[in-house]
């Protein structure tokens, strides 16, 4: 018999005292919910107790509630959440929840699990999953040049050139026949085709480039599932696949009884057609989000799915729904809200008669909880650029040296965007000048910036140092005389990348003589395979034939044979394993025999973790677990998640037939880093990215979403305003669809940019005010920047302090919180782990770096298993109390 408890009860346990609208929030559990949440409302809490609220008070069933959030981490920051919250419920009832069959994740996730899901299917059969396709694999399929063709061919093209300079110069105004950028159009474009449920078959336009991509783009939905087994999906298309299978099973409107998704403003066309799908049947679908919060319109976000919801909802379901305002902001100083909220009524949000309403939720008067009414936000001297970033590298510094901040990473600096910013340029230079002047080079408290997504991330020091001991080991692909500026700034790249690996090797001598020893390795095996090659060529034997369990003496004597390759020939399990495939009518091939001969017995994702175990690499980890510096361990297992996507994309096993005519370098390099290089890194793709200690974080605004930090530096208020993206005139034009209208869309997303980083700060706001000289006006550059109109008003109507009128004694001290990794464990594995390795467990759960072992496909992934296995069974052994 379980005991009782209350919900008010729980929330005493839990510290826990909602306000009045929190409470109706968490209460309110039928019918249909809308709930605005203005910055640090606390809408992850109030979601958390009202889910609980569902399961233990109302008994709802882990797998009838559907709760979906924007990203991967916050996804995982609920479901630690529901389970520490659980976990208090069952030691106060004895009562054990299992939430693992909850639809709890991205929208993309749970779509994903809709389509394998018995509840979904007619007959209740369980389906195949598709071949999920990210963003990476998406663009290497398509850039493929015979699937590319087969694409513009289907668009009516006559030749490639004619495409890629038609698709270039429609969309980026350019003249240009670079396949590259002509593929990432048409991705960009046909994701939005998927989100908004277009049908390439059904529409038309006058536009005759728009008719032959919509002909390109059914060509590509032709092909992704015209296998009858195995489907591919890109992201966007999965959820238009669990749309048309929720609409046409009646039964789906009915799986689910509640229905709950997190930052709805960033929710897309097709996204709203799901979730009014699935809460048809019950009608319980609760919303919570904040429109002035919306940064997705370039991904398809429609942030008229928020602003519209109480009307869309009744139209949808046949239910209008309540409407609850989240509207204490428990996060930042008085002032700090204040500022934010004046900012964002600075321009005018009214529909232009004769329609009526706004393109603003109305009426949400936000509030500070905090009555704090000293100075929080202030702004710099008003000067030059160099002036500017050079007063706010010393204040950063006196915030550290009077102990406001604890750490570096509690100050962010903010930027609408990353690349090709001469702003944060600046800001580098300021801290090193700060560094230089005030001595602090090689202490604890130099400013060091953490930035990996400024550039390429391929062009920070860790990646350049990797990649180019990889390319000592592997060489480096010639490309001849190339004209291709593109490919001439890569091949620097390599030089430069192997320039940096020989300094490393100069200074250690172990690490010089582990690439000899590794490209030794690649030579023995190449020579093993030419051997062989040779033995089959001598015999006449076919390398497509059977391989037959008697050709094992003929290979083996060869004449010159390393041991080595005897030796794996000769190997009991290897040869009774041909024996019995031979014997079952299912041989191997003498190719696939030859190959797996001769290939060596590490991979690419083994190479990077034996790397890191000489000196340069070793500092880094030594540095970030005294919590010094984090920087370089953050690169590094950023590193680990493209090599594995490399392994994943190409090959596990490195082969000497892989090796020959560079075939593997060129893979390697030419075709996968190439691209990544291309490609950079959009900074709106680093949600999950670390921000490590030690190292001040800029971020962009789009970055820093749903994150907080005590003290934040705006790295620019000036925004270039660029038409509206193309793919938005097409889809209105197609689709007859309105919206906000074209000529507001890009004053309406930079002031809701701007919104979401003033609300990031806890305790301090930096505004800086940089003149612009005559030369700058006289000479505008596209990188050129200029105080946007909002916030010249803001800064006239507002008599901030400035850096050097703020007193600094009246700022709140922010203790630097120490993270106990051994406390963070969620499974008994994990502590396991951390008792037996706090650096090993460090990487892998707190940087996220790739383990070996998921990645490891090789034969003798079992015996590598095996003896890890032994080798962890004789520690625990070794720390037994009576062992010797």
């Amino acid at each position: 018999m379980y005991r009782t408890t209350s919900i008010e009860h729980l929330w005493r346990l839990n510290n826990f005292q909602p306000n009045d609208n929190q409470r109706a929030a968490i209460l309110d559990t039928n019918g249909p919910l809308f709930l605005t949440a203005g910055p640090g409302s606390g809408k992850t809490r109030v979601l958390l107790w009202r889910t609980l609220n569902l399961l233990v008070f109302h008994g709802i069933k882990p797998e009838e509630i559907f709760l979906s959030t924007f990203t991967e981490k916050a996804a995982l920051q609920l479901k630690d959440g529901l389970r520490m919250l659980l976990g208090l419920v069952t030691h106060e009832t004895g009562r054990s929840f299992d939430i693992s069959k909850m639809a709890l994740g991205t929208t993309h996730s749970i779509c994903r699990s809709i389509l394998t899901d018995r509840r979904f299917s007619d007959g209740g059969a369980r389906k195949h999953p598709p071949v999920l396709m990210d963003g990476l694999s998406q663009y290497f399929k398509l850039y493929h040049k015979s699937f590319w063709a087969n694409i513009w061919l289907s668009g009516g093209f006559p030749d490639e050139a004619s495409a890629n300079a038609v698709i270039n110069d429609y969309f980026l105004a350019i003249k240009s026949e670079s396949r590259h950028n002509a593929v990432s159009s048409i991705i960009s474009l046909f994701n939005r085709f998927s989100e908004e449920n277009v049908d390439p078959l059904s529409c038309q336009t006058s536009d005759k480039t728009l008719s032959k991509m919509l002909k390109m783009y059914s060509a590509y939905l032709t092909d992704l599932t015209s296998h009858p087994l195995i489907k591919q999906v890109d992201f966007s298309l999965l959820q238009k696949m669990a749309y048309d299978q929720i609409s046409t099973l009646p039964e789906a409107a009915s799986v689910f009884k509640h229905i709950i998704i997190d930052e709805y403003q960033d929710t897309n066309a097709i996204q709203e057609k799901i979730f009014f799908g699935l809460a048809k049947g019950s009608k319980n679908i609760c919303v919570v989000g904040d429109d002035d919060q919306s940064l997705y319109r370039f991904r398809g976000a429609t942030v008229e799915n928020l602003v519209e919801f109480e009307d869309r909802c009744l139209n949808a379901i046949g239910a209008k729904p309540r409407r609850i305002d989240l509207n204490t902001n428990y996060r930042s100083r008085k002032n700090i809200v204040e500022t934010y909220t004046n900012f964002i009524n600075i321009i005018d949000w009214q529909k232009q008669k004769p329609l009526q309403g706004h393109y603003r939720i109305q009426n949400k008067q936000i509030t500070a909880f905090s009555t704090d009414e000293s100075p929080s936000v202030i702004t710099t001297s008003h000067a030059r650029a160099d002036t500017v970033y050079r007063e706010i590298a010393e204040f950063v510094y006196r915030l550290k040296l009077n102990g406001k901040i604890g750490d570096y990473s509690q100050c962010a600096f903010l930027f609408p965007s990353l690349k090709n910013n001469v702003r944060v340029e600046g800001y580098r230079q300021a801290f090193q000048g700060v560094n230089e002047d005030f001595g602090l080079t090689g202490t604890a408290d130099e400013l060091k910036v953490y930035a990996p997504r400024a550039g390429r991330f391929l062009e920070v020091e860790e990646a350049m140092a990797i990649w180019g001991l990889l390319l000592l080991i592997f060489g480096r692909p010639h490309y001849g005389d190339t004209q291709n500026q593109s490919l001439k700034e890569f091949r620097q790249w390599m030089l430069d990348c192997i320039t940096q690996a020989s300094f490393l090797c100069a200074q250690d001598p172990l690490l010089e003589q582990y690439i000899e020893d590794r490209k030794a390795d690649l030579a023995l095996i190449k020579k093993d395979f030419e051997i062989l090659l040779k033995v089959a060529s001598k015999h006449k034997l076919d390398l497509k034939h059977p391989f037959k369990y008697s050709f094992i003496r003929l290979f083996t004597g060869a004449s010159g044979l390393s041991p080595k390759a005897k030796q794996n020939l000769s190997n009991k399990f290897f040869t009774d394993f041909i024996r019995k495939r031979e014997s079952e009518g299912n041989p191997f091939s003498i190719e696939y025999i030859i190959n797996r001969t001769t290939s060596v017995d590490w991979t690419i994702l083994d190479l990077f973790y034996q790397l890191n175990g000489f000196k340069h690499f070793r500092e880094m980890y030594a540095l970030a677990q005294r919590g010094l510096d984090e920087g370089p361990v953050c690169n590094l297992g950023l590193i680990t998640r493209y090599l594995s996507r490399f392994m994943e994309e190409y090959s596990v096993v490195i082969t000497a037939g892989y090796l020959s005519e560079d075939k593997f370098a060129h893979t390697l390099f030419s075709s996968y880093t190439y691209a990544l290089y291309r490609l950079g890194e959009s900074e709106y793709e680093d949600a999950e990215d670390p921000f490590p200690k030690g190292r001040i974080p800029f971020l962009t605004v789009h970055q820093s979403k749903g994150l907080e930090f005590p003290v934040v530096v705006l790295g620019s208020i000036d925004k270039r305003e660029r038409p509206p993206d193309p793919k938005e005139l097409i889809v209105r034009e197609l689709l007859n669809k309105d919206g906000e209208p074209l000529h507001k869309i890009v004053k309406f997303d930079t002031i809701r940019m701007f919104y979401v980083a003033l609300s990031r700060a806890k305790n301090l706001l930096v505004l800086p005010r940089i003149t612009t000289t005559r030369s700058e006006t006289t000479q505008p550059r596209q990188d050129q920047l200029f105080a946007t109109e909002e916030f010249k008003f803001l800064l006239s109507a507002n008599n901030f302090p400035t850096v050097q009128q703020f007193d600094i004694t009246t700022l709140p001290v922010v203790a630097l919180q120490n993270e106990d990794l051994g406390k963070s464990y969620s499974y008994t594995a994990d502590y396991l782990s951390y008792i037996r390795c706090p650096r090993q467990y460090m990487i892998m759960r707190k940087y996220d770096f790739v383990p070996i072992r998921s990645q490891t496909m090789l034969f003798g992934s079992l015996v590598h298993r095996t003896i890890e296995d032994l080798h962890h069974l004789l520690i625990n052994e070794r720390t037994r109390p009576n062992s010797k």
